[in-house]
């Protein structure tokens, strides 16, 4: 077996080799991981996350999704747009998520930008970034799985056009995998085989 092919796991089922590592990862891998994903709350909530991953593992960030999501009310992009400085400062000093002042700043920020959009805007403009899946080669190898793409590149274009922050191209390519955009599942991978597994995505969780 050459080195970063998918692999059997306890139940004999060939995964990604990543979603081995642990028990919180074979469940991410087989239930969410590459899922399509709509809804401009949801999507929110994915590109938020992808830019506190940035220079961490994604393990981290998983681990502490349910915190995340009750400081920042769940991702609703209103009620995260109405935060006030209070609400700054209570997330700056949250043990439960990670705190990183800009980090911080671009979530709230990017909310503001979004209210002001109409309800549909932002699964549209990120769902018409999605490559043609007839024209990807289907990965063997995590060799064969990119880090940034032409379409993510132009997805973190449009998006910064607009004016959200900490969307570069590597963090778009992670939403695009995460949100089922495109289909990075390994060739062998029983999430790519079975019928339920979906179009799959996200980064490989770091």
């Amino acid at each position: 077996m050459s080195a970063g092919e998918a692999v059997a796991g306890p139940d004999g089922a060939a995964r990604c080799p990543w979603a081995l590592s642990t028990a919180d990862y074979v469940t991410y891998h087989d239930e969410e991981w590459g899922r399509p994903v709509h809804g401009d709350d949801a999507l929110y909530e994915r590109l938020s996350l992808e830019a506190f991953q940035s220079g961490l593992s994604w393990i981290t960030i998983l681990r502490r999704r349910p915190g995340f999501r009750a400081a920042f009310a769940g991702f609703e992009i209103a009620k995260v747009a109405a935060f006030t400085d209070e609400d700054r400062e209570r997330l700056l000093a949250d043990a439960g998520i990670i705190r990183n002042r800009a980090k911080i700043d671009a979530t709230l920020a990017n909310a503001r930008v979004l209210a002001e959009w109409a309800s549909g805007e932002l699964d549209q403009l990120i769902w018409s970034h999605a490559p043609d899946p007839d024209g990807r080669p289907v990965p063997r190898t995590l060799a064969d799985v990119p880090a940034v793409t032409p379409e993510s590149t132009a997805l973190s274009k449009a998006l910064k056009k607009q004016g959200l922050r900490f969307v570069g191209p590597t963090t778009a390519y992670a939403l695009m995998q995460a949100c089922g955009l495109v289909d990075d599942h390994l060739a062998a991978c029983v999430a790519r085989k079975s019928p339920s597994g979906g179009r799959s995505a996200a980064h490989l969780p770091r």
